[in-house]
């Protein structure tokens, strides 16, 4: 038990800008990121927590939207904005870069770019819009897709690390380079649809299964361009699949 919670945390701690105590990082430490993976869907709800209560306790005071937003706002200071820099670099290095060299080198460049930028847009608008119109009709159903999209948004980060081989020498995306089993995959999966079940029934389910779908849509296009995966590459996914949960259970449940 104290191994699987010393993979827990290296998750949660790899995920977000929380801070452990010294006997919980005592934990986490001896465990390498990608031994890890079957717990990110984990990970990924935990952190969901703190903008799912935050939707809750300001949707009786402000209207949906500005509900809405402030809780996508607090789970990106909760991260460090790590995904959203991930969504950025990869769309400029999809978009701008015409081989392989220069996509990676347009991505290594801290400056955003057009396509970044537009895909910046694109994911607070989509995020902010879908949830408030769950939030609209239920407040609750506000709280449980938020849940769902975190969790199905780390646990699409498994499909790289089954799926394709790491691009680049160093980098973020080293921690996870060594890649996971089909088994280790599998239990990711599992756990992932399984919360999209336990949380949102069968449209949690449905929306999980088309989350994942759009990540590992957006994997085959990153491998095409650069032959594998980078770090920003996993954040793209993370996004991508929170993306589509929300658009999905807004299709759902967003209607009064």
């Amino acid at each position: 038990m104290q191994t699987e919670l010393g993979k827990l945390l290296q998750a949660l701690a790899f995920f977000s800008r929380l801070i452990l105590p010294d006997t919980l990082w005592r934990l986490a430490a001896p465990h390498r990121l990608h031994q890890c993976t079957p717990w990110f869907p984990v990970a990924g709800l935990l952190i969901g927590i703190v903008p799912a209560a935050l939707l809750w306790s300001l949707s009786p005071a402000l209207p949906p939207l500005v509900a809405a937003g402030l809780a996508v706002a607090a789970g990106v200071y909760i991260t460090g904005a790590l995904h959203e820099d991930g969504l950025a670099d990869t769309a400029d290095g999809i978009g701008g870069g015409s081989t392989r060299e220069k996509a990676l080198e347009i991505m290594r460049d801290s400056r955003i770019g057009t396509y970044g930028a537009l895909a910046l847009m694109l994911s607070m608008l989509l995020r902010i819009s879908s949830l408030a119109a769950i939030t609209t009709v239920s407040p609750l159903a506000g709280v449980a897709a938020l849940l769902v999209s975190h969790s199905a948004g780390r646990g699409a980060i498994a499909l790289a690390l089954a799926f394709a081989t790491y691009a680049r020498t160093e980098g973020t995306g080293s921690l996870v380079s060594p890649g996971i089993s089909l088994r280790e995959f599998g239990y990711t999966l599992a756990i992932s649809l399984l919360l999209g079940l336990l949380f949102g029934g069968a449209a949690g389910l449905s929306a999980v299964a088309a989350g994942l779908a759009g990540a590992l849509v957006l994997l085959w296009r990153f491998r095409r361009k650069t032959g594998g995966y980078t770090g920003d590459a996993l954040g793209a996914m993370e996004q991508v699949g929170e993306i589509i949960v929300l658009v999905v259970l807004a299709g759902f449940w967003g209607h009064s």
